[in-house]
Parts: structure tokens; C-alpha cells; sequence
């Protein structure tokens, strides 16, 4: 009877306002698909870490927030177009993004009972990052001591599982389609009109850079749960 009681006050204060939070860490690795290196659209060359939040407001999707860190090399000598093995370019940076978003589950994704959570998933949002804005001089890739900012749309896709009352592991592979044409230094527009001199603006000018995270996550569940639940 006390149980009984307790639920259905509890019922009444924070059914609207219960729900489960999950936060927890993002490690893998990180590639560009641009105008230097390799095509593949998933081949990491670099590590990949980070932070990850999310706010399950229903069985089939979550609020989302990260903060993650990413390198990247572009070889064009490992690359499987003719062209690019004979130009031979070298391009490496780092990325520092912070999304936001919304996280579809495909199927019921309920953490407030126990037992089984499966579902693969879709997120996209919005995407701000910073990066290092640099350059070819006479063939030769310059790091321009300075770095820049822009936008990009995430598109990512994966699958998460709990695996026991409390951790959550999931993989996901997300690619970000970025509003800035210069990640490998092939569209150094901003530069100084001393540092153009002998720079080379070269690859699709009308075709933005894309860069990809793909790896795991393991977060950690907690939040009060409805009351409902009391019964089950």
C-alpha cells in the first residue's frame, strides 16, 4: 500500500518532467573527402575523441549534444586516382566541432525498463567547428598560423544497445557536409595578398569539403524514471 501511494504521488509531480539522460565518451577516427588524398568516403587516417549528451524524451528520439576532436591526413600518393599519385600533395589538420541536434531511433529505444534496448538511428543538426586554415606554396603544404570557423550539416548513422542497467554501447559513422572549400588547403581565398603570391588554388572550387567521424560511444544512463514504471 505505501509502495502503491508513494508511486502515485510521484505520478503526479514529475510525469511530465521525468526522463533518461545519457552522457558519455566518443572515440574512432576521422578522414576528409576533398581535393587532396584518397576518395574513400569512410578511411580513417587520424584518431577521433570527444564528449556526447543526450536527452531521451521519447522511445524513438533524443536531444543531442557533442563536443568532439578529430585529425585527418590527405595523401595524394595513397590515392587510386592517377592524377593525384603524380601530384603528390601532403595535407594534414585538426577539427574542433560542437553539434546539436535530434537523434531518431527506427524502433522503440525505451531505457526505463530493463532488460533488451536495441535500435539503429539517424542524427543530423547542426554543426559549428574550427579548424586550421592553411596552404600550398610552390607544391609544398604551409600551415598559415591561423585558424577559422565555419558550419556544417551532420549526417550520421548507427546503432546502439545497452549492455547492462546503466551503460549504453553504440558505433555510428557521421559524415559532415562543410560550408568551406579549403580543409586540405586547396581554397585559401582569405589569405593576404603576399601570402598569394605563389599559393595554388587547385581541385573543384565549386564543391565544399566533406569530413567524416566514425567510431564508438559508451554512456552512462541515469534520471528519474515515470512512475509507470513503479509497476513493471
Amino acid at each position: 500500500m505505501k509502495r502503491f501511494l508513494y508511486c502515485i504521488i510521484a505520478f503526479m509531480t514529475v510525469q511530465a518532467s521525468a526522463q533518461t539522460y545519457e552522457i558519455g565518451l566518443f572515440a574512432g577516427g576521422a578522414n576528409n573527402i576533398g581535393d587532396v588524398g584518397r576518395t574513400n568516403y569512410i578511411l580513417p587516417s587520424d584518431i577521433a575523441l570527444g564528449g556526447v549528451f543526450k536527452w531521451n524524451k521519447s522511445k524513438r528520439y533524443a536531444w543531442r549534444a557533442s563536443m568532439l576532436y578529430g585529425k585527418f591526413t590527405a595523401d595524394d600518393t595513397k590515392s587510386d586516382i592517377p592524377a593525384r599519385q603524380q601530384r603528390g600533395f601532403v595535407a594534414d589538420n585538426s577539427i574542433l566541432e560542437a553539434s546539436v541536434g535530434l537523434e531518431f531511433n527506427f524502433v522503440d529505444y525505451n531505457l526505463h525498463k530493463l532488460g533488451p534496448a536495441f535500435t539503429p538511428y539517424l542524427y543530423t543538426g547542426l554543426t559549428y567547428f574550427r579548424y586550421d586554415y592553411n596552404y600550398f606554396d610552390l607544391g609544398q603544404f604551409q600551415n598559415a598560423n591561423q585558424k577559422d570557423g565555419s558550419f556544417a550539416i551532420p549526417m550520421t548513422v548507427g546503432a546502439k544497445m545497452r549492455i547492462n542497467q546503466f551503460l549504453i554501447l553504440g558505433a555510428e559513422i557521421g559524415a559532415r557536409y562543410t560550408f568551406t572549400d579549403n580543409l586540405d588547403g586547396s581554397n585559401p581565398e582569405k589569405l593576404t595578398v603576399a601570402q598569394q603570391f605563389d599559393t595554388v588554388i587547385f581541385g573543384n572550387i565549386n564543391s565544399d569539403d566533406w569530413y567524416v567521424f566514425s567510431g564508438f560511444t559508451l554512456t552512462y544512463t541515469f534520471g528519474r524514471k515515470p512512475c509507470m514504471d513503479c509497476f513493471e
